[in-house]
């Protein structure tokens, strides 16, 4: 059938079911599965600590932001080995750039975390 007689729900439903096969192939990465423990774990600590519906929206961005970053960074190292599968030095600094923009993300997320969810441990504690 040609895609443009295609009822826009179908096209819709078609996308929505590539996007969850992208997240499986995301999933299979080692570093995605370390980052989606890591925001379970960020969850019940928010949860245990009864964060407000304000931090709840800080922490949620912050997991997002990393989860994102590095679904697109892993969308770049796909495209780079399907481009130039022998070593090359822009090929390395596409991936390598990628990368950052991930460890970027996530120390900023390590931030937005010690922010929100340090001053309720302290008063835990103390």
């Amino acid at each position: 059938m040609d895609k443009s007689a295609m009822p826009r729900s179908v096209s819709r439903m078609a996308s929505f079911g590539h996007a969850l096969r992208g997240l499986r192939v995301l999933w299979g990465q080692p570093n995605a599965r370390i980052h989606g423990v890591l925001a379970c774990a960020v969850t019940a600590m928010g949860w245990w600590l009864g964060i407000s519906a304000g931090e709840w929206a800080a922490l949620v961005l912050a997991m997002g932001l990393v989860l994102g970053a590095e679904a697109l960074n892993t969308a770049v190292e796909l495209a780079v080995d399907l481009a130039e599968p022998e070593w090359n030095a822009l090929a390395r600094d596409a991936k390598d750039v990628a990368a950052t923009g991930v460890l970027l993300c996530s120390v900023s997320a390590a931030l937005v975390g010690l922010l929100v969810l340090g001053p309720h441990l302290w008063a835990r504690w103390m």
